[in-house]
């Protein structure tokens, strides 16, 4: 008898913070894995690309903001064993971002909306939980 393996992913993605007058910009995402959890934007890192142009880079595609300065965040480790997939998501923290958010990717997510740190809706997608179990505040 033959078995098949599951097919085993670890990918790298960057999360952008973006904050705004001590709130965090977080959509509710649907169709990929992690729907209807909360969540920055951010996306996979692309070959060749810089942490800080994927940033730009889903930040636009995803919400139209164009990004100012970005500080580098800390960072998730995280396992999805029922995709058999792990990301590990590096996060930057944007304190100048400049436009007012746009559902550019409604198949993608639900909405953005700002959230005090202290008061972040649930559920939370789990690079985002990890974030705020390990005490990091992006503010």
């Amino acid at each position: 008898m033959q078995t098949t393996e599951a097919i085993r992913y670890i990918g790298v993605g960057v999360g952008v913070l973006v904050v705004r007058e001590g709130k965090v910009l977080l959509g509710k995402r649907t169709g990929s894995h992690g729907a209807g959890t909360w969540a920055g934007p951010g996306g996979r890192l692309e070959f060749g690309e810089s942490i800080e142009e994927c940033a730009r880079r889903e930040l636009m595609e995803e919400t139209g903001l164009e990004l100012g300065p970005v500080t580098a965040g800390p960072y998730s480790n995280d396992s999805f064993p029922e995709l058999g997939q792990q990301h590990v998501t590096l996060f930057v923290v944007a304190r100048q971002s400049k436009g007012t958010p746009v559902n550019v990717e409604p198949h993608k997510c639900e909405g953005w909306h700002w959230f005090s740190w202290n008061e972040l809706p649930s559920p939370l997608f789990a690079p985002v939980a990890a974030l705020l179990h390990s005490g990091f505040v992006p503010g």
